[in-house]
């Protein structure tokens, strides 16, 4: 290491490309290239999503399958399950906007319910080596994946009382779709599979309007672009895939329809692939 001293200044530097850089400068952002490939600590990995409305709140009809065949999958496929809120989170959200709480708190709200359905996802996976973690686990995840377990992580990122405000409203814009693709990205995994009570994405929402088209493919930037009223996933998640290092696309399923995990687990195309076009 380099050491030296700053003649204006009287600084003392480590010699190195960010020597004295505000990093705030656009000209010097563009122009700081490193060309090494990001590391991907777990490409072998699959990040599942069971979303909270569409699969936890069915109980039991929408959740036991689910888990037997994310059981079924255990042995043969590293994964890391994810928890959606659902219904609850949306009535803390409805109480926390009508008492005028600033977003931050509203996230942290959400965040707990995200934990409750993560502890009972957890608890059921348990007999198949579910283990609950939290977001400051991650860096012990080859510990469990060596012990042979399932992790299963509440799918809120951990912005927290630092949540972002959003355009509109009150409702954090980063909430478990996003959390889950942003540890895909930063554990470099294999996949992200989004498991929703649809079978992927659709022009509107089918459950509100019957005249929909089904869309199997599309870019994120076209989806973007396309300004859709309704999408299945959160658009901060195609916003952030654009600028994704590792994660190039994700998928959409149907866990209501048995055997479409096991077969995205294998690769297959079996909902709708949303990738980076940009």
């Amino acid at each position: 290491m380099v050491l030296f001293r700053d003649k204006d200044s009287q600084r003392l530097h480590v010699d190195s490309r960010l020597m004295g850089e505000s990093l705030v400068s656009q000209s010097f952002i563009e122009n700081l290239k490193y060309d090494v490939k990001q590391f991907r600590s777990f490409p072998d990995v699959s990040v599942i999503k069971i979303g909270g409305q569409s699969i936890t709140d069915l109980g039991a009809r929408g959740v036991l399958p689910v888990i037997q065949e994310i059981a079924e999958n255990a042995g043969k496929h590293r994964m890391i399950v994810s928890t959606g809120g659902g219904t609850r989170s949306r009535h803390i959200y409805a109480i926390a906007m009508e008492l005028g709480m600033p977003v931050g708190i509203i996230s942290k709200l959400g965040q707990s319910v995200s934990e409750q359905n993560a502890l009972m996802i957890s608890t059921l996976l348990n007999p198949y080596g579910g283990i609950k973690v939290g977001h400051d686990d991650i860096p012990k995840l080859g510990g469990y994946f060596a012990q042979g377990c399932t992790p299963v992580i509440h799918g809120m990122p951990p912005y927290g009382f630092w949540e972002h405000p959003p355009q509109e409203g009150s409702i954090p814009p980063n909430r478990t779709d996003v959390g889950a693709f942003l540890l895909a990205e930063v554990i470099g995994a294999r996949q992200c599979v989004y498991i929703k009570d649809e079978d992927g994405l659709y022009t509107d929402n089918p459950k509100k309007n019957p005249e929909v088209e089904f869309i199997p493919r599309i870019g994120a930037g076209e989806l973007i672009d396309m300004n859709l009223d309704d999408i299945i996933v959160e658009r901060p998640v195609l916003e952030i895939m654009l600028k994704a290092r590792s994660i190039h696309e994700i998928q959409i399923i149907n866990g209501l329809k048995p055997g479409l995990i096991t077969r995205a687990l294998q690769g297959e195309h079996v909902g709708t692939i949303i990738f980076k076009d940009r």
